[in-house]
């Protein structure tokens, strides 16, 4: 087939909550009621938090926020039209003409079962934002921060396992033959890739922390990947490196979970930049809380903060490094609005140019985790034996690559059969978060 016939073929129809016992349809039944009845019950037992800060005000915005959490909360159960966004954040134009554009598809309103499961789901987690933003003074409160922050403290031992792991190799970074260098690449990105079960979104808030050595893992969970384009990734940076050692090479991580999973991803950040695979590093996050456990600025600099001034040597020297690369501009935090719309990645050239613009500025783009996963594919039907950069439906920024544990019904890139044989031995195989990939894209 030609490259022209496989780009006019028409996309598979998207997940959605119309499936009955699909995936989507149990998560908008009953994983998403149970994450609104968590953001009740947080505001809940922080009224009183809230009443010395704020006094009178603050109990009263709470009851309002919660009045409209419970009026959310109902829409969703009993699948009612989706409603026009009216606070008066930056994105409200995109997510109403959005709206239009979904009702202008069919001849009904878009509903919560109805309507495509990615949007339905970013659209829940906007209008929380939107039940805080419209009453202030608790409008910045973020309903999720216990959670991320516990998933953190809870993950102490292997973070502790992790930083010494770094502060050990950092000592003789400049001397490590390319085999090693090899091998240690490979093995933090397995690290990173494995955070990714660490997910609050997925377990509806409950304790999901990493207890086991993160190290030791990466062997015992290496027959789980069922895409490993490790290789492609070291050849692209290390073909870089030789080539051209006075030239940038910008690497950009698209953030996913707060918590443990952040932790992997900085020490592999450290790791590249120290072993001048790297020169420089940009991170995207989300604007607001999102997906639960995702993660923001402030989750960035409070996890920097905490490993710093933690008890333990080598953890508190890896905060001093990190806070000393956001210094010097060797690390940028960005959190562009894009990443809380509800929009696939194809859309983003078009919905938001200066980010696309942004991203085709970088050597390499590390999508981590589900959503990001989703949103480069479209979040359909796909066969899976469809290959990824046709998926990608020309998002080709920069070459890429998607590091995800499975926990959503949707896979492409596989080879012929491994799909359907997984699905004999594991029905549950892609919703589980016992499966990863590493799975690249060269862009051109």
């Amino acid at each position: 087939m030609s490259k022209m016939a496989t780009q006019m073929s028409p996309l598979p129809a998207s997940l959605a909550g119309k499936f009955k016992g699909s995936f989507a349809y149990n998560t908008i039944k009953d994983r998403l009621p149970l994450i609104l009845t968590k953001v009740i019950d947080t505001l809940h037992r922080h009224k009183n938090e809230f009443f010395e800060e704020y006094g009178e005000k603050g109990i009263e915005a709470e009851k309002k926020a919660i009045a409209y959490l419970s009026k959310l909360r109902n829409e969703l159960q009993t699948d009612k039209p989706l409603i026009a966004l009216s606070d008066n954040l930056p994105d409200v134009t995109l997510w109403n003409q959005y709206l239009e554009y979904h009702k202008n598809l069919s001849n009904e309103p878009p509903s919560w079962f109805q309507s495509p499961w990615l949007y339905t789901e970013c659209y829940m987690y906007r209008r929380i934002h939107e039940a805080l933003v419209q009453n202030p003074p608790i409008s910045n409160y973020d309903v999720f921060k216990e959670e991320k922050e516990h998933g953190f403290f809870e993950s102490q031992q292997a973070i502790i396992i992790l930083s010494t792991h770094l502060q050990e190799l950092l000592k003789n970074i400049k001397d490590l033959d390319e085999k090693i260098l090899k091998e240690e690449l490979f093995r933090l990105i397995q690290v990173s890739l494995w955070g990714n079960k660490c997910d609050l979104s997925i377990s509806a808030g409950a304790d999901n922390s990493q207890k086991s050595n993160p190290l030791q893992s990466v062997e015992e969970l290496k027959s789980f990947i069922l895409v490993d384009h490790m290789e492609k990734l070291w050849s692209l940076l290390i073909n870089k490196r030789k080539m051209d050692m006075q030239t940038a090479t910008r690497l950009d991580i698209v953030l996913d979970n707060a918590g443990f999973e952040l932790t992997a991803d900085l020490v592999l950040a450290d790791f590249l930049l120290s072993s001048k695979l790297v020169t420089e590093i940009h991170f995207h996050g989300k604007s607001i809380p999102w997906y639960v456990s995702d993660t923001t600025k402030r989750d960035v600099n409070w996890t920097i903060k905490q490993m710093q001034s933690a008890n333990h040597k080598w953890m508190s020297r890896c905060g001093v490094s990190w806070e000393g690369y956001m210094e010097k501009g060797a690390w940028v935090y960005h959190d562009h609005l894009f990443w809380t719309l509800p929009h696939a990645f194809c859309s983003m050239a078009q919905v938001t140019p200066d980010l696309y613009a942004e991203l085709q500025k970088s050597n390499l783009i590390i999508f981590k985790g589900d959503l990001n996963y989703r949103k480069l594919i479209g979040d359909r039907k796909w066969e899976f034996t469809v290959p990824f950069h046709q998926a990608l439906n020309n998002f080709h920024p920069a070459p890429l690559c998607s590091l995800r544990t499975l926990k959503c019904d949707v896979q492409v890139g596989l080879k012929s059969g491994q799909g359907e044989q997984l699905t004999n031995t594991e029905p549950e195989w892609m919703i589980i978060g016992k499966y990863g990939i590493i799975q690249f894209d060269a862009a051109s």
